[in-house]
């Protein structure tokens, strides 16, 4: 896989670094199956994502801290800064000296990432050179989680180093299938390797497989929905109704716009392009391989009244609306010169699913993802479609635009672009809040200090515990909740 930000297009359907799930027909999408990556190596999905790197809204943490005491903003915030290595260096709002490296790529930007911030600015979106900092609302370029312009994935920034720790044993190329209990008690984790049957034995159990294997894993091991777990011959252990509920994720929508100069397509599509791209690399670790796939974007409020961000825009310089079905080939993009500018809601009301398809942990899990489903929702993605136009239309991208290509000029009423949302749209692959935290064991399925409710010896520390959706990308909150868990466990 190789750890060059560019490898991100080449796991995006490799089973061997990827499991590939899918959801079930979405109802509000036209029955279609969404896809969902998740990481199936060491760094799980932050060995994958695209790397932008968003801590979110100081509002965000406001509901987590009324959801769960010492989880809000001001809790959190030094967390954040624990953890960074900002390129831009360290200041009251950032950090310095952390383990994972986040850079600025703002001298990076390709021409067209730069007329499309001129383009927000123009449309009266505010410029912002730091929304990790004081502030978050306005457009810029995005902060991607990179080091010397490699992939600095949660492996790279703490395995290499706690690896050499005499505690600590790394098993790979293992599947855990339950959790050992004694009662109500967590004892350890059953798991197989190659084929045999293990069990490793520990005084407390952390799960941190994400917002779908971590809610698995606790129905297999008898903690969830009783009835549910009935139905699967699975004896239970504990009664937890929300294990696998309150689902969030973010859906986004692409405009694809032709464009009069040349775009990153160019630059990647020819052979020689390629291979200069490949050689600027090699030699300096810079150039289209080191940066994310999405370069530009920002954080805006479409609905009325002045609360925090309900919008998130994304930015490409780059398109591969030609690709074959299965494929994300970014260094074959489109043979034309195309730009796509994106949104998506940013705190979604609609709730999905996590639940077993079988008492077989070999078994992916039935996942929905319940997008669209509220008209918060629906009206978002109206007025997210009707914004990411007016700012093509402004005069810095209106005079490299030749012409929207998709949904095209001809989808203009409100049931038109909501028509092509359900036929478009697809995940931003910010799934999360299975586990939801909470004081409140009838409502949540962890508590402030991420214990189980009810279970001894059990913690859950992933984007599973969200109680809300961040505005915003999930990797750097997720990061956040594994450095709280870090405190939370050597406090006792």
């Amino acid at each position: 896989m190789g750890d060059h930000p560019a490898g991100y297009g080449k796991v995006f359907h490799d089973a061997r670094f990827n499991w590939k799930y899918s959801t079930e027909p979405e109802p509000e999408l036209n029955g279609r199956r969404i896809y969902w990556p998740r990481g199936k190596v060491l760094g799980g999905s932050s060995a994958i994502n695209a790397m932008v790197w968003v801590r979110g809204h100081p509002a965000d943490y406001a509901e987590w801290g009324a959801a769960a005491p010492g989880w809000g903003w001001e809790d959190v915030v030094p967390v954040f800064r624990r953890i960074e290595r900002w390129t831009g260096g360290a200041c009251a709002h950032r950090g310095g000296d952390g383990p994972l490296s986040v850079t600025d790529m703002g001298g990076a930007m390709h021409p067209l990432t730069r007329a499309y911030v001129r383009a927000a600015e123009q449309a009266g979106i505010p410029t912002n050179t730091d929304y990790n900092g004081a502030a978050m609302e306005g457009a810029g370029f995005y902060q991607i989680s990179t080091a010397g312009g490699r992939r600095a994935s949660t492996a790279q920034a703490y395995l290499r180093a706690a690896r050499k720790l005499p505690n600590l044993r790394i098993v790979c190329g293992a599947m855990a299938t339950r959790i050992v209990m004694e009662g109500r008690c967590a004892t350890g984790i059953d798991y197989v390797q190659r084929g045999r049957a293990q069990t490793a034995r520990a005084g407390e159990v952390i799960l941190c497989g994400g917002a779908i294997n971590s809610p698995q894993l606790l129905m297999l091991s008898g903690i969830g929905p009783a009835a549910h777990l009935r139905d699967h011959g699975i004896e239970v252990v504990q009664d937890a109704p929300h294990v696998g509920r309150n689902l969030m994720d973010h859906l986004g929508s692409d405009h694809l716009f032709r464009t009069r100069v040349p775009s990153l397509n160019q630059v990647l599509r020819p052979w020689w392009g390629k291979a200069l791209a490949g050689m600027q690399y090699v030699a300096a670790q810079r150039g289209p391989l080191a940066m994310s796939l999405n370069q530009g974007g920002g954080f805006i409020r479409l609905a009325g009244g002045d609360g925090p961000p309900d919008t998130q825009l994304y930015f490409s310089p780059l398109s591969y609306s030609s690709a074959p079905t299965g494929k994300r080939p970014l260094m074959s993009p489109d043979p034309f010169p195309a730009v796509r500018l994106g949104f998506n809601p940013a705190k979604p009301t609609s709730r999905g699913s996590v639940t077993l398809r079988s008492r077989d942990p070999l078994a992916a899990p039935v996942m929905r993802g319940g997008y669209l489903a509220t008209e918060h929702d629906r009206r978002l993605m109206i007025a997210g479609t009707r914004e990411v136009r007016r700012i093509a239309s402004m005069p810095a991208l209106k005079d490299v635009i030749e012409t929207e290509l998709d949904p095209g000029p001809d989808c203009v009423t409100d049931d038109e672009i909501l028509d092509f949302a359900r036929a478009e749209a697809w995940t931003v692959f910010h799934q999360c809040g299975t586990c939801r935290m909470g004081q409140d064991a009838a409502a949540s399925v962890v508590g402030p200090d991420l214990r189980v409710h009810g279970v001894a010896g059990l913690r859950v520390a992933d984007a599973s515990i969200f109680p809300t959706i961040p505005t915003g990308n999930t990797n750097a909150p997720a990061v956040m909740v594994g450095e709280r868990a870090f405190d939370l466990i050597t406090q006792g």
